[in-house]
This record gives C-alpha cells, sequence and structure tokens, in this order.
C-alpha cells in the first residue's frame, strides 16, 4: 500500500472516529455497537453539509475532534499504547505534549481525507462479546461507491460509557503503525526527540496547508 493510499485509508479511520458523537442520556449505559450505530448517520451528515469540514479546513476539524470525539476516545491509553514502553519513563509533562503533538499529527495530517466522504454509510457487525466483557472489538464497514472499507475499533467500558482506544482500517491497526515509527525516533533521540520530530512534522504539515490554500487563492 503507498503513501497516498495509506494516508486516505487512515482519514477514513479518523472520519470513522468522528462517526462517535457527543453523550447522549443514557449513553453510560448503551452498548458498544448500539452507540456507533446510532450516531453514524448523524454525523455523517455533519460532514458532508459542512463546506469548511470538506475542504479540509483544519480548524473546524479540531474542533469537531474536540466537541464530539474526544468523549468517546481514551487517548491517554491510544498514545501511551503508541508510545510503548518509553511511556512509563515520560515525565508528566512530555506524556502531556505527547498527547497534544499526536492529536494535532492525526488531524493535520488526515483532515483532508474527510472531503472523500460523500454517500458512505456505515455497516455495524453483529458484536461478538459477553455482557460481561469490558473490552470489545467492534467491527463494521464504511459502504459507498467503492469497495466497503472495513473499519474496526477497539473500546473499553468505563464509567462513563464505552471508549475507543485504538482502530483498524483494511487491517492495519493504527496504534501499531505510529508505534513502530515512534520507537524509532525514540532509539536515537529519546523521548525529547521524538515531542520535537511531531512538532515540526506539524509545523511543516501546517505550513503544506498554507501553500496549498495560497495557490488555491
Amino acid at each position: 500500500m503507498n503513501r497516498r493510499i495509506f494516508s486516505h485509508v487512515l482519514g477514513a479511520c479518523l472520519a470513522g472516529v468522528l462517526l462517535v458523537a457527543g453523550p447522549a442520556a443514557g449513553a453510560a449505559d448503551e452498548a458498544p455497537d448500539a452507540l456507533i450505530k446510532r450516531t453514524s448517520t448523524e454525523v455523517l451528515d455533519v460532514i458532508k453539509a459542512d463546506k469548511a469540514i470538506q475542504s479540509g479546513d483544519t480548524g473546524k476539524v479540531i474542533a469537531l475532534v474536540d466537541g464530539k470525539v474526544m468523549p468517546h476516545v481514551n487517548f491517554t491509553r491510544m498514545t501511551a499504547a503508541t508510545v510503548g514502553r518509553n511511556w512509563r519513563q515520560a515525565t508528566p509533562e512530555q506524556q502531556k505534549r505527547l498527547q497534544e503533538e499526536f492529536k494535532i499529527l492525526l488531524v493535520r495530517t488526515y483532515s483532508g481525507a474527510l472531503a472523500q466522504v460523500k454517500d458512505q454509510t456505515i455497516s455495524v457487525k453483529p458484536l461478538r462479546a459477553a455482557p460481561t466483557d469490558n473490552e470489545v472489538i467492534v467491527r463494521t464497514e464504511v459502504l459507498g461507491r467503492s469497495e466497503p472499507i472495513q473499519l474496526d475499533y477497539r473500546m473499553e467500558k468505563t464509567p462513563t460509557g464505552w471508549k475507543i482506544y485504538d482502530l483498524n482500517v483494511l487491517g492495519i491497526w493504527m496504534v501499531e503503525t505510529y508505534r513502530t515509527q515512534f520507537a524509532q525516533e525514540i532509539s536515537t533521540k529519546g523521548v525529547d526527540g521524538l515531542i520535537a520530530a511531531l512538532s515540526q512534522r506539524n509545523k511543516s504539515n501546517a505550513g503544506e496547508k498554507t501553500n496549498a490554500g495560497e495557490k488555491k487563492s
């Protein structure tokens, strides 16, 4: 899978996260597959109706992520799993910076892929889990004009409802993919080196976005 296709795949992954909207009454007791099924159509409609999101407006995407995604994501666990064993050696300030830069990386890298959301719908597969399970995988497919896209969620049960902590698109788990990249950076430059690399990459992505906007104008 080449870099461009992979970016669109993970972009679909981020779009998939956006299908989990803000909490509703009784959401803490709602089954994980029911949560995703209930909200998918509503949030897809938001994306389809918002021209700014479709054009990759980073500010709009960040606002959408903060307002509707983060309440249903254990981002600390997601970042910790991505950083791997080095997370425990990181200071609280380093952990905070890692989460901030990782979130910006995900949003900036894949915000453009949200423009690919057109007439897609989500099909949620039957949940294979026992009522007592505290961790499950919710398996779905993104249906559209092209071939169905596998989109799975690793979720955990918490006192405030089910939370996402990893995503799988077409057999590629996001945490595992970034863990390999982050481990290489940490092995040569340490945790501070990873933070600096993420910060620089985010600045470069922001610059590319600005330049692209100037060329269009």
